[in-house]
Order: C-alpha cells, then structure tokens, then sequence
C-alpha cells in the first residue's frame, strides 16, 4: 500500500506564500491523478486541486483559482501545491492523494476518486 507524506505546512502572514509537497513511498505516482485537499476544524475534507498524471491537465476549486498552482515533477516522483496570496481562510490541514484509477484524469473533486491518503501538513495563515 502506497503511503504519501506531506510537507512544506507552516505559519504565514496574509499575503504570503508556501509551497506543500508530496511523494509517496512504496509505491510511485506514474499515471495517477494526484489531488489536494483540505479540512479546517469544523469543517468537512474540501477539494483543492488536482493534477493528471503527466501534468497536462490541472482542476482547481474556485476559491484556490488564481492563487494556487498545482505541479509535478515525475523524475522526483513528487507533487507540489505553490500557494500565493493566502488568505485566513485558507488556514487548514492539507492532504495530498493519489486517485484509484490509473492514467484517467480524476477532476471530479471527489474524495472518493481517491484511495491513497498522506496524514496532512498544517497551513496557518494569520491576518
């Protein structure tokens, strides 16, 4: 079973930027859809973005567009979620996911077209 690790979480300002990253380990991302998603407290798990499994395509939530940018490096076998101009409202833990089915691109935004689950980097952004 695949296990993914995020990283790259911290304290920002308003205004700032971070970049999260996320690779798995025993097994690898090659022709999965990789997804980011987040939960603040109180709050139901929330689509972010997602990326197709050579880059080529790339799906944002409507409250991330503009701001966050979805990449991937495959030769490193990871995914990056470069965020700017953050905002409080994007204060919450962000999880990385790799899809259930191979090589289809999975921008439905459903945590359910995912199988693969890493255990969450803390973004806080303070005003």
């Amino acid at each position: 079973q695949v296990q993914l690790t995020e990283s790259g979480g911290g304290l920002v300002q308003a205004g700032g930027s971070l970049r999260l990253s996320c690779a798995p380990s025993g097994g690898a991302f090659t022709g999965y859809t990789v997804g980011w998603f987040r939960q603040a407290p109180g709050t139901e798990r929330e689509f972010v973005a997602a990326i197709n499994w050579n880059g080529g395509s790339t799906a944002y939530a409507d409250s991330v567009k503009g701001r966050f940018t979805i990449s991937r490096d495959n030769a490193k076998n990871t995914v990056y979620l470069q965020m700017f101009s953050l905002e409080p409202e994007d204060t919450a833990v962000y999880y990385c996911a790799r899809a259930v089915r191979r090589w289809l691109f999975s921008d439905n935004g459903l945590m359910a077209s995912y199988n693969s689950w890493g255990q969450g980097t803390q973004v806080t952004v303070s005003s």
